[in-house]
């Protein structure tokens, strides 16, 4: 979830190739790649595979790991693909989407809704054969979450959008633990849900920042919808559950001091920003003032540090 680059000219204006025009081979590459996101897919893989490491108590089985990290990459590329075919229409009137594969023409509407089903179902077998059948459902249920339940259903219509839609996000802390376990424990259980109360003051920040590109295309999210100070009491609410919630693995026995002292450290700063943007807010700051994208940078940072410490605790108890 990062602001894209832009030319300067008018949203909605397409560099769509004239019929027949030449398409580079390379720059074709780069666009089907640009269709699975790979940046969101980093923050993915970040939850993935430090939780395989609490499973296994230790290093897992590095192919499992492979497999597994592979097998992510897909699920999550061909619902991101999928995700872009159907916001197509308002991706070219948005100044961050502007520059995807389906506005610019790089890529046709057909061709990525091939690509993205063929990612589903490759994914699908992926894990069913290589890693497990349990991760492989939890890996489908997630893709179908995002482009059914999010995309098709929430986005446009509630300004909840991200809350119940980014629980597709939560998926790979399960999806890592039953790889190694074939089942799903509490722990996963608690992480899910560190990753479910980050996701909105995450996001919110950013959509703060581009609020005016959704108005544009009727998308209702939060910013949109409300007031700079009820999107930062929000955000101060759902941070402090996810602090809360981070800090539940130690004293039901899954973690030590190491990723005890990272949550308190990680989780006191990120309260400290959300607080900060809440008085900005209050205080009735805007644009540049407001300095929304601190809290959604460090979001990044802390997700994966606290990751990190979930990885590294075992080896330290």
């Amino acid at each position: 979830m990062c602001v894209t680059a832009v030319e300067s000219r008018p949203a909605g204006v397409a560099l769509t190739p004239s019929p027949g025009g030449h398409r580079p081979f390379g720059a074709r590459v780069k666009a089907f790649v640009a269709l699975t996101k790979p940046r969101i897919i980093e923050l993915l893989l970040i939850t993935t595979v430090p939780v395989m490491f609490l499973a296994a108590q230790g290093v897992p089985d590095l192919w499992l790991v492979l497999t597994t990290t592979i097998g992510g990459y897909l699920s999550a590329g061909g619902a991101n693909a999928l995700n872009m075919y159907i916001d197509r229409d308002i991706d070219a009137l948005m100044d961050r989407t502007s520059q995807r594969p389906l506005v610019t023409g790089m890529v046709s509407p057909r061709e990525c809704l091939a690509f993205g089903i063929g990612l589903a179902v490759i994914s699908t077998v992926w894990f069913g054969l290589l890693v497990n059948w349990l991760s492989a459902a939890l890996s489908l249920g997630a893709l179908l979450f995002y482009v059914v339940v999010y995309t098709m259903l929430l986005k446009r219509r509630t300004s909840q959008n991200i809350v119940w839609g980014g629980i597709a996000g939560c998926m790979p802390v399960l999806i890592g633990w039953s790889a190694v376990t074939n089942s799903v424990s509490w722990a996963a259980v608690i992480l899910f849900a560190v990753i479910f109360f980050w996701t909105p003051p995450h996001y919110w920040p950013l959509s703060m920042k581009v609020k005016d590109d959704y108005a544009r295309v009727g998308v209702p999210m939060l910013p949109v919808v409300a007031t700079n100070r009820v999107v930062a009491r929000q955000i101060v609410l759902y941070s402090w559950v996810m602090v809360i919630v981070s800090l539940l693995l130690t004293p039901l026995g899954y973690t030590g001091w190491f990723y005890t002292v990272v949550a308190v450290l990680t989780g006191g700063f990120w309260l400290w920003e959300a607080h900060g943007l809440q008085s900005r807010a209050k205080a009735g700051a805007a644009g540049a003032k407001l300095k929304e994208m601190r809290l959604f940078h460090w979001s990044i940072t802390y997700v994966s540090l606290l990751f990190v410490a979930v990885a590294v605790d075992p080896f330290l108890r």
